[in-house]
Order: structure tokens, then sequence, then C-alpha cells
């Protein structure tokens, strides 16, 4: 039963490895494992595919098959991890509803770059400041600024900004121009705001090209 714990593809890619690299340590260095764990893990295939003297090793005619076979299997689980990994690429479209602020300053700068990491995705992008129904809108993702009411929507904080007051010729003519920093920091601290998408789905049952969306425009937000 114990050898069916073993991890069989991971001891051929050692087995290979040590054959490629013609030798036991040079193998564990390019595997990033110590030596005498790659040696334990040949160890478990038996003496009948390799042969070890003072010189090194030797291959015996079993081990050169399986050694072939093994390099085979190995280059079979590649291309199908390939395959799976580009069958699930996300696709489709995302509706998304945004602000006017946060629409022309992120997301419209980040769509080039956007759809060139997930050239499967289309966005539908819709800018406007007034508040919105997903389900009447037909909206995949809302996103705000501020603090979020009440509601059975689920939220995803995007990032943070800060709103600065800035004064017009004439209010400075007629309250003054401030001369220092420190008036400026009283007169206007800048309060943090915080943009949020919004969303139906619960977050654990997202449709791949939304989490993709949320991910993406988080990590430009965070950053």
């Amino acid at each position: 039963m114990a050898r069916l714990e073993i991890n069989r593809s991971g001891e051929m890619e050692v087995f290979v490895r040590v054959v490629e690299q013609e030798g036991f340590s040079a193998a564990a260095r390019t595997l990033r494992m110590p030596p005498s764990a790659v040696s334990k893990l040949v160890a478990r295939l038996g003496a009948r595919f390799i042969h070890r003297n003072t010189r090194g090793f030797q291959l015996t005619s079993e081990g050169c098959v399986f050694y072939e076979r093994s390099v085979q299997v190995l280059a079979e689980l590649e291309a199908a991890e390939r395959g799976v990994t580009s069958h699930d690429a996300p696709s489709g479209r995302v509706r998304v509803n945004s602000n006017v602020p946060y629409g022309t300053h992120v997301l419209l700068p980040q769509v080039v770059a956007f759809q060139a990491r997930y050239p499967g995705i289309r966005l539908d992008i819709g800018l406007t400041d007034h508040m919105v129904d997903l389900l009447e809108d037909r909206a995949d993702v809302a996103i705000r600024a501020g603090a979020l009411k009440s509601s059975n929507l689920i939220a995803r904080r995007l990032g943070e900004t800060r709103k600065i007051i800035v004064g017009a010729p004439a209010y400075l003519k007629r309250m003054g121009t401030p001369k220092l920093v420190a008036v400026l920091e009283d007169r206007n601290p800048g309060d943090t705001v915080v943009f949020h998408s919004v969303f139906l789905e619960p977050a654990k049952h997202l449709p791949a090209r939304i989490r993709a969306f949320l991910d993406y425009f988080g990590d430009v937000g965070m950053g």
C-alpha cells in the first residue's frame, strides 16, 4: 500500500534529471532538492534501472527503456496541463458600470493591458455617477466610491483615493492665499475615499471572467 502514496510522476522527473545531468548531485541542484532525497527516490525504483559504481552510474537495459518512457510521460503530462490551462482561461463578456472618476483615471487607461492579459474577456463599460440597479441595467459589476449603503449585494474593495478641496481665484481673493503648508493642511486635510466593486454573486461562486476582472483591478488599485 505504501507504493500507492508515492508521486510516480515526481519519481520519473527525478530519474530523468539524474540521467540527463549525469549525476545525483547535479540533478539535486537543478531540482533544488537535497542530494540524499534524490538518491532515496531513485533507490525506490530498484537496482534494475541504475547500476552505481565508484565512477558514477550506468543505466541498465531496463533503465534505458524506463528513461525513454519517463521522458514521454512527462511530456504528455506537460501538454495536458497546457491544454487544461488554455481551456480554462477566463472568457466571455464582463459588463461594468463605473462612476466617472474611477472609469476615467483607472479603468479606461488599463483596458489595453487587461485585454492583453485576458484576451478572451470582452469588457462592456458604462460610465455614470448615478446609482444603478445591477439587475435592471444587466451589469455584472458596479464601481462606486464612498461608504456603501446596507444592501444584499456583495462588495469588494478595489483601492482608495483622496478628495481635496481647491480654491477658485475668486475664493482665494476673498479668503486670502495661504502662505504655509500647515495652513493648507488645516483647511484641507484630504479625506480618504474608498472605491468598491459591487456585484451579485457570492464571492466564492464568481464566474472566472468576473474574478479575473476584480483581481486585476484590485491589484491596480492597491498598487
